[in-house]
């Protein structure tokens, strides 16, 4: 009888072989440093597109003997995701304005009923914290209903009108014009008489320099350019001027014929543009934060 063989055969194991630990720990901090870097950009772009700054300004004028604040917002383009109306309220409020001014886009043209309402719904909530809200549409917020609702919320509609008020002890004249459109013989001077003794507003949702120079208020308002979305660093202008269809138009050494945002004076007066509040139609600012601008009319010291 043979002997059997109790040992059984050894069993091969699959090995399944290891990236080294080296490896695995480089493509860790791999994606560690990417999505540190994606945060960033993340933050970069929330915090120039969707916080509110306060920009002030000031401009002197013999026409006055006190002196007063205005607040200027412009082209919210209500969004469900924007800025709301209660910080726009707040910011206001901190900056504490004699009058506001809306220079129009509110909306923007496809807005459903709930984006409209988003700025009527603010406008009443500035007439009823005690502020004299005089208001015009832009290019994009033209519905006649719209306009409706926002008279009917106590501002001063200025679309072609004119008022003469009192702001601290001080006479002004404020105009508004609604145009979407300049014809090339277009002249404020056949629709409005203005009386040069008195300090004069105007209010123009889109900038046309010499036409308002021509008419002559004391200042202008304006909005529609956005700031010209993307700036560029140390004050060297909009990366893309789209009036005149130019890549970089101020380091090509065109500055006196761009008008992107801030003060540009004229023979008696200055047009002021603001870079407004929201993004169409994409939130794309750089170095051009959301903006309520604060212009403190001060008097000439005599």
């Amino acid at each position: 009888m043979s002997e059997q063989n109790n040992e059984q055969a050894p069993v091969q194991e699959n090995k399944v072989e290891q990236a080294p630990k080296g490896r695995t720990k480089k493509k860790r901090k791999k994606l560690k440093m990417f999505l540190f870097f994606i945060s960033i950009a993340f933050i970069f772009w929330w915090f120039n597109n969707y916080t509110l700054a306060t920009k002030n300004y000031v401009i002197f004028s013999d026409k006055i003997n006190t002196d007063f604040r205005i607040a200027v917002l412009s082209d919210l383009h209500a969004s469900k995701y924007g800025i709301s109306n209660d910080k726009i309220l707040n910011t206001i409020e901190k900056s504490n304005p004699d009058i506001v001014f809306i220079l129009g886009d509110m909306y923007s043209r496809r807005s459903d009923d709930s984006l409209i309402q988003i700025p009527i719904n603010l406008t009443k909530m500035i007439v009823q914290s005690g502020y004299t809200v005089y208001f015009i549409p832009g290019d994009h917020d033209t519905s006649r209903e719209y306009i409706n609702a926002i008279s009917e919320s106590g501002a001063h509609v200025m679309d072609y009108k004119n008022e003469i008020t009192e702001v601290k002890g001080n006479t002004i004249e404020i105009f508004g014009i609604d145009n979407v459109y300049f014809s090339s013989s277009f002249n404020l001077k056949n629709a409005f008489d203005r009386d040069d003794s008195l300090f004069s507003i105007l209010m123009a949702h889109i900038p046309n320099y010499q036409c308002y120079s021509d008419f002559g208020a004391d200042l202008t308002l304006c909005g529609d350019t956005h700031g010209g979305i993307i700036q560029l660093p140390f004050s060297l202008g909009p990366a893309y001027y789209a009036e005149t269809d130019e890549w970089f138009p101020e380091i090509s050494g065109k500055r006196s014929d761009i008008f992107d945002k801030g003060i540009f004076p004229y023979n008696g007066g200055s047009m002021f543009i603001t870079s407004g509040i929201g993004s169409y139609p994409i939130a794309a600012r750089i170095n051009n934060r959301p903006e309520i601008a604060v212009i403190d009319i001060k008097a000439n010291q005599k």
